[in-house]
């Protein structure tokens, strides 16, 4: 199998946690930028396992058969092994070594600040039952971007919060090395952001079941179209309908390349006498285009699953050795060098 080579592009870090399907959500928020970035930056994109775990210590099936599951999302959209490396976080133990330096490098106050993890604590209901691991991924995910020395991590706009703190504790270590070993990176957010549920739900999630699967049949995604949330009011055809947050027309715009076409309709729908039945048959027509040739894909490589195995083997390997010098130099700065 070629390898990517070596080169002095930007380097970036983005992956996943694999705890089911991806879906169109991950597409427009990550997987087809992806597949642009490769030829641009250095790319790294992770299969980060051992961050699932942190919520899902009760069922760690689910994490590591969604492990190929996920890797199978990847190359079905385009992800040339060939030129992004794909790596399973919990395959590299240089990762865990320098969260626990970071650990020391940071508050418990601190982390608890961050808007991002408190947003997560509420939404999954920990109250003060907060697993140590999940508080302290701030810190795991500094080391993630540190360890590759990534300058780009994309990320959602609720994700910011987290990139400023990997910046902090590499400014930290930084001074306490008193040389610059580590480098910060900056936050890119996607044009398209996150996509609400089919449900018009805020969020596309698997948990909440409001997502039509990069992997979904012709019949899956006939039956989800038709439960996509439009607009309440939109009573009668004859009725002006509103736009805003009508799910058929945010997903006509992620996906949907005929614009002028598009805006026509839009135009249609805000005066009246475009029923969204009309609607919805376009948004299938689109999505079923788009998706066909990802699932084709995805069937055809899912028969030899040896072969997605030994592309992960062989990123993380390679992976890993970026990691490893790194952490030779944290340790070497921190006086732990001994033979």
């Amino acid at each position: 199998m070629s390898q990517p080579a070596s080169t002095a592009k930007p380097i970036i870090l983005t992956g996943d946690r694999p705890t089911g399907p991806l879906h169109l959500g991950h597409f427009v928020g990550s997987l087809r930028n992806r597949v642009s970035y490769q030829d641009d930056y250095q790319q790294f994109i992770m299969l980060a396992d051992s961050q699932a775990l942190t919520d899902n210590m009760e069922d760690t099936n689910k994490v590591h058969r969604n492990v190929v599951e996920v890797a199978l999302d990847y190359m079905a959209c385009g992800i040339d092994p060939a030129k992004s490396t794909i790596l399973i976080q919990s395959q590299i133990p240089e990762l865990a070594e320098l969260t626990f330096y970071y650990l020391n490098m940071v508050t418990v106050a601190r982390l608890e600040r961050n808007p991002t993890v408190k947003q997560e604590i509420v939404l999954r209901g920990f109250e003060r039952d907060i697993p140590a691991g999940f508080l302290t991924y701030p810190a795991s995910q500094a080391a993630d971007i540190s360890a590759f020395k990534a300058t780009v991590v994309p990320v959602g706009e609720d994700q910011i919060p987290m990139i400023e703190q990997t910046n902090e504790i590499v400014r930290k270590f930084n001074r306490l090395a008193n040389k610059e070993i580590l480098v910060e990176c900056k936050a890119v957010v996607p044009e398209v952001g996150r996509l609400p549920g089919i449900d018009g739900k805020a969020k596309m999630s698997k948990s909440l079941g409001n997502v039509i699967n990069l992997g979904a049949s012709a019949a899956e995604i006939t039956a989800a179209v038709k439960m996509v949330y439009t607009d309440p009011l939109h009573l009668k055809v004859a009725d002006p309908g509103h736009l805003e947050g009508n799910v058929a027309f945010i997903y006509l715009d992620a996906f949907d390349t005929e614009k002028a076409s598009l805006q026509e309709m839009k135009d249609h729908y805000v005066r009246g006498g475009l029923g969204d039945s009309i609607v919805k048959k376009r948004l299938e027509a689109v999505l079923q285009d788009m998706l066909a040739p990802i699932r084709a894909r995805r069937e055809e490589l899912a028969k030899d699953k040896g072969y997605i195995m030994q592309v992960l083997k062989e990123g993380t390997m390679r992976a890993r050795e970026v990691a490893a010098r790194t952490t030779d130099e944290v340790k070497a700065a921190l006086g732990l060098n001994y033979f």
